[in-house]
């Protein structure tokens, strides 16, 4: 009897032994700390109406994750930014602790990124149905040699808002339309415009957007360039602008400047400054970005950027996540986790509604919901690629807003500022092409 009691208490410690140890083992989950890193990107969202920013949904989205996840214990340091700030807080953190190591943000900040090396390929996350959910273009927009380093959750379509009212006051009704279509007005049709705003309208108030301070003036710009029919870029996808076309376009934004159809001293603006004053009523015409709650405000008709044939043109892009290797494997399969967890939790891709949705699920639950949806799907014929494949953009943007200003100041003709930015901006986009690297 005395042995059995021996035996059993010799089982019972072992199995407590082994218990105590299988208890542990899941107690001692890995704990991983994720850096994430959102610019002041406005946002829509259909679902949340309290929603006004990326990095709300964000916030929101990486506490659920934290609180769900099995396999580590996970925090995150979730930074905003301001985009002025983008080097500060992006490329010349890498390689340090400051590291992003999941960003948020545009196409073209980002197509950058890929360049470096650091952007991991996230197919092996992406699974049937979510591939097929998104239209081709927007995965062939965030891929590089068929691989996605990119993923897409909004598009935008960046065309221009125009304040009706004040239209109707410089005597313009003509041009005003109570259909939700996207308008494209002919080069007389501009010059009417933009004469009879600039002369009729009251003091302080002005008839177009212009901003030249800091990079973020580059997409408008270059679409406003193109008004005179030039294609920018030549067969080789260089800046080809010391040229008729580009000149004459140049030469365009040259004579809005002189005859105050812009702001005054456009050149030490900011994308911001021409949102105030479009918001407070100074200002007729701004660039408005996708169908978001701005382009749904009844006073504000939609027109395409002018074109020398009269069809308009518009850009877009896509607004999505990249994942950064900064050499912890067990960081990137927790950032690849919390990206699959984002885009299977139907709360948040819901929270695309509002802008344009890239799944084509949302788009079709709230195809009803999202204001003007079907215009600017209606305009994509008019969209050009303002990028063709430039591994560079981050340099070419900072240089190109600066001849911008020596044009608007004057100090440099629009034919001399044609050939500074051909051979400025084509500098960076070699040198984009000759250290390009991409994450195997």
């Amino acid at each position: 009897m005395k042995q059995k009691m021996g035996l059993l208490f010799l089982l019972l410690f072992f199995t407590s032994l082994f218990t105590g140890c299988q208890q542990t083992s899941v107690e001692q989950k890995p704990s991983v700390h994720l850096t994430l890193k959102v610019p002041t990107l406005a946002m829509t969202c259909t679902t949340n109406p309290e929603i006004r920013e990326a990095y709300q949904v964000l916030t929101e989205a990486a506490a659920d994750f934290s609180a769900q996840y099995k396999e580590a214990d996970v925090t995150f340091d979730l930074v905003k930014f301001d985009l002025a700030q983008e080097d500060a807080y992006i490329p010349q953190c890498f390689d340090t602790d400051a590291a992003a190591d999941i960003l948020y943000e545009d196409y073209f900040n980002m197509s950058t990124y890929i360049h470096t090396g650091r952007v991991i390929p996230l197919d092996d996350i992406i699974d049937d149905d979510w591939r097929s959910d998104v239209p081709t273009p927007y995965w062939q927009m965030s891929q590089l040699q068929e691989k996605t380093y990119m993923l897409p959750y909004l598009a935008r379509q960046n065309v221009l808002g125009y304040n009706k009212d004040l239209f109707r006051q410089a005597g313009l009704e003509k041009y005003v339309t109570e259909q939700p279509d996207i308008q494209s007005w002919s080069p007389a049709e501009w010059d009417e415009v933009l004469s009879i705003l600039a002369a009729r309208l009251p003091q302080n108030t002005y008839a177009m957007a212009m901003y030249a301070k800091n990079e973020q003036s580059d997409t408008h710009t270059m679409t406003w360039i193109r008004s005179k029919g030039s294609h920018f870029f030549d067969a080789e996808h260089y800046f080809h602008l010391n040229a008729p076309e580009g000149i004459a376009g140049l030469q365009w934004l040259k004579d809005n400047y002189d005859q105050d159809y812009y702001p005054p001293k456009a050149e030490n603006l900011v994308v911001r400054d021409c949102g105030k004053l479009f918001a407070n009523g100074q200002l007729a015409i701004k660039m408005v970005n996708g169908p978001s709650a701005e382009a749904s405000k009844k006073n504000i008709g939609l027109v395409n950027f002018p074109s020398a044939d009269g069809h308009g043109l518009a850009t877009t892009f896509v607004t999505g996540f990249e994942v950064f290797d900064n050499g912890d494997p067990v960081r990137l399969r927790v950032a690849k986790d919390f990206l699959k967890f984002f885009y299977h939790t139907e709360k948040y891709l819901d929270y695309s509604a509002g802008n344009m949705p890239v799944s084509t699920k949302v788009t079709e639950k709230y195809k009803d919901k999202i204001y003007r949806l079907d215009a600017f799907q209606k305009n994509t014929p008019h969209v050009i690629d303002f990028m063709e494949g430039n591994p560079n953009w981050r340099g070419v943007r900072r240089v190109f807003y600066l001849h911008i200003q020596d044009l608007l100041r004057g100090t440099r003709s629009p034919a001399e500022v044609a050939e500074d930015l051909d051979t400025d901006c084509n500098k960076a986009i070699n040198v984009g092409r000759e250290k390009s690297t991409l994450h195997p």
